[in-house]
């Protein structure tokens, strides 16, 4: 294990730890007046999120250094346990938000959507780099994995989670385009893809997703009701500034925005922090992305090479739409800031996931390094040859 401890792409070690530590202590800023206004001490949300923390710890190391390949073994596995998950949800989960997306095992709860959000990353990146020779065949190729895909966002709009789904949706959009399918097949695709959405919506239009559009859009004409979570948004972000009014010095948070510790967590850090601490907080989630496309770009192995991919993908569609939210681009979905925002679900994939991309990373920087290292290099005679012209242009 020490001995390939050089190996390691520190990047991608030390920028998630960071963000996680930093999101701990966010978190007890965003939640110690709401936890003593629900009955609870101060530390309460504090104290849940250092368990997660050290739990995201843990499946952080142990990915790290479990070769990548043994997903791509497990795959089968892997993707039925989600598919098992998501409908077991929907007859023994608790509903939270409107949304039945969760199961308790007394104070703790899991989100299969966050499982099958890696899951499916693994499926896609372990039967495209499977299919390589096929993909020209758009039956035999190309169709099977998205009836997969399609099934895991059908059962998730059921919980109803539409956030997740639009994640998972872009996300699987990368892979499959990544993986070299034709063009020809990619517009019958986004061609089926609108058709059964026109076909969608008018049976999706509800009045609560409705008033989430004109939440977003139009916040000032219901101030006091479908708009009211993204204006004290804007005000949060407004009082920050360039540099915050202090850590722990939030105003929002005392009861003005609603899930100031979970999905509007970057409104608390923007008025706390100021224009400074978002662009150091964005600054190091691009520093993640953009390593994971490189990483993806450099390994040899197809299915690592996607594998990366997805995850780069996965971590920057997750921040986009969750930032989207908070400054009224987009509607309000529920999607958490990764590695930040309060919940054990979120963090512990997000850290494993980093934990994979790094073995990833390890064995790309490895091969890397054997090559250099087996590379001829010139004799010694090459070399005197070589002196001796240098020498003489002189």
């Amino acid at each position: 294990m020490l001995k390939n401890w050089k190996h390691f792409d520190f990047t991608l070690m030390i920028t998630p730890i960071l963000l996680a530590g930093f999101g701990v202590v966010m978190v007890y800023s965003a939640s110690m007046v709401l936890a003593v206004v629900e009955g609870s001490d101060s530390n309460f949300y504090l104290n849940r999120q250092l368990v997660f923390f050290i739990v995201a710890l843990i499946g952080f190391a142990v990915t790290s250094f479990l070769p990548y390949q043994i997903y791509q073994r497990l795959m089968k596995i892997i993707i039925i346990s989600c598919i098992i998950l998501l409908v077991a949800v929907l007859f023994f989960g608790d509903t939270v938000n409107n949304a039945r997306s969760w199961f308790r095992f007394g104070p703790f709860s899991l989100q299969p959507a966050e499982v099958a959000k890696l899951g499916l990353i693994m499926y896609l990146a372990a039967i495209y780099s499977k299919k390589q020779a096929y993909l020209d065949q758009f039956s035999k190729g190309v169709l099977p994995p998205l009836i997969i895909t399609a099934v895991v966002l059908g059962l998730i709009v059921a919980q109803p989670d539409v956030g997740t789904a639009a994640i998972i949706f872009l996300m699987a959009c990368s892979v499959i385009f990544a993986s070299g399918i034709k063009w020809r097949h990619l517009s019958i695709l986004v061609f089926a893809g609108l058709l059964l959405l026109a076909f969608a919506i008018p049976n999706m239009v509800t009045e609560e997703r409705l008033s989430r559009f004109t939440g977003a859009y139009q916040p000032f004409n219901s101030p006091d009701l479908n708009g009211y979570q993204l204006i004290q948004s804007y005000v949060a972000i407004g009082v920050g500034g360039w540099t915050g009014e202090g850590l722990g010095q939030s105003i929002q948070k005392l009861g003005f925005l609603v899930e100031g510790h979970t999905d509007f967590i970057m409104a608390i850090i923007a008025e706390e922090l100021g224009f400074i601490g978002v662009a150091i907080v964005l600054g190091l989630l691009a520093a993640i992305v953009f390593r994971g496309l490189y990483i993806s770009r450099r390994c040899q192995d197809s299915f690592g090479s996607l594998l990366a991919l997805g995850i780069a993908s996965m971590i920057g569609i997750q921040t986009f739409i969750n930032l989207g939210a908070i400054s009224g681009v987009l509607p309000i979905t529920g999607v958490p800031l990764p590695f930040i925002s309060y919940g054990g679900s979120s963090l512990l994939f997000m850290m494993i996931s980093m934990g994979i991309l790094n073995n990833i990373a390890m064995q790309v920087n490895k091969k890397e390094s054997e090559r250099e290292e087996l590379a001829p290099k010139p004799s010694l005679f090459h070399r005197k040859s070589i002196n001796s012209y240098r020498g003489g242009k002189a």
